[in-house]
């Protein structure tokens, strides 16, 4: 019977709303609120890394889960702030690290797990 239960539960959580979120404080606020277990972040990049990078947060929580998107804006992103690295033939990159400490020191919230997802 437990068994069926969790089905039940990975089912519901598959047909989550998608609510994307306009602002980094909303999104901050809507975290602190709703204290999701983990946040997604996908790193963007264009090819060559030199035109474009860009950030996905996602957090899921039960019933939902919350997008907030960035892009580029000089040497950092518009939003968040976060820092845009060069290397030395100009591309433009997003470190994991920074990431991950930005989002540990803007959403303070113990044990939060953060993972990075890659597409191809």
């Amino acid at each position: 019977m437990q068994e069926a239960v969790n089905i039940r539960s990975r089912r519901d959580w598959t047909m989550a709303e998608t609510i994307r979120v306009n602002t980094w404080q909303e999104f901050k606020e809507l975290a602190l609120k709703k204290k999701p277990k983990s946040v997604i972040y996908v790193i963007a990049q264009s090819v060559p890394a030199r035109n474009h990078t860009g950030l996905k947060l996602i957090f899921p929580v039960e019933g939902a889960q919350y997008i907030f998107t960035d892009s580029a804006k000089g040497d950092k992103l518009r939003r968040t702030g976060i820092p845009i690295r060069t290397d030395k033939k100009g591309n433009r990159f997003l470190t994991d690290e920074d990431v991950k400490s930005f989002l540990r020191a803007q959403l303070g919230i113990d044990n939060l797990q953060i993972f990075s997802y890659w597409t191809a």
